[in-house]
């Protein structure tokens, strides 16, 4: 229950960030808010759930063998709570609504799905290696790296998608009405093919890791 309640919370705030930077004013600074608090989240967190706060990432990290079977879904169902319940604090509680029509839907549904897998795939690869990899046990970056992966995918390909590059995240940005619920599948299904490809690829280029 505990490492479930850890999800929830570090779910909830780099959600909140999301919905308070993009709709507050933060402008061309909101991915660096975004990625800077993924990051305080995963150290926060991540020594007693992993600090996925991202259903593909804990689908990666299943299928790399560093997750439990019974945790996927109480892990995807913690994230998905706290993203949504962000999303309606920062609309409903601090009154930070969408701007009107940002929700009008992706112009482009391929161009979105392929965004939305690379973004996914590098947060994925990154976070296999950094925090999963016995070749980088121990080490006090991955926090960072994975913080500035968001950064950086949000920079190159959030034009594109919207940038979730995570399903919790789609829920969250649909319930603020960021996002279109016509788009949702672009996201899930972009998000979780890249974290299975990710993982697949981990093991065949890690081998025995």
């Amino acid at each position: 229950m505990k490492k479930y309640i850890v999800e929830f919370i570090g779910t909830f705030f780099f959600v909140l960030v999301i919905v308070c930077a993009v709709n507050g004013g933060a402008g061309a600074m909101a991915p660096i808010a975004i990625g800077s608090a993924l990051m305080v989240m995963i150290y926060a967190g991540g020594h007693i759930s992993g600090g996925h706060y991202n259903p593909g990432v804990t689908l990666a990290v299943f299928l790399r063998g560093k997750c439990s079977a019974a945790d996927v879904a109480p892990y995807m169902i913690s994230q998905i709570a706290g993203a949504a319940v962000a999303a309606l604090v920062g609309v409903k509680v601090l009154g930070l609504a969408a701007a009107s029509g940002a929700n009008a839907g992706m112009a482009n549904t391929t161009s979105g799905l392929v965004a939305e897998f690379l973004g996914c795939f590098a947060i994925c690869w990154v976070v296999l290696h950094t925090a999963t990899a016995k070749g980088t046990s121990g080490n006090s970056n991955y926090g960072l790296a994975i913080g500035f992966t968001v950064t950086a995918m949000a920079y190159a390909l959030g034009g594109i998608s919207g940038g979730a590059f995570n399903p919790a995240v789609a829920v969250g940005i649909s319930v603020a009405e960021m996002a279109s619920w016509g788009d949702i599948w672009v996201f899930l299904v972009g998000n979780l093919l890249a974290g299975a490809v990710a993982a697949f690829l981990f093991k065949f280029v890690n081998g025995d890791d």
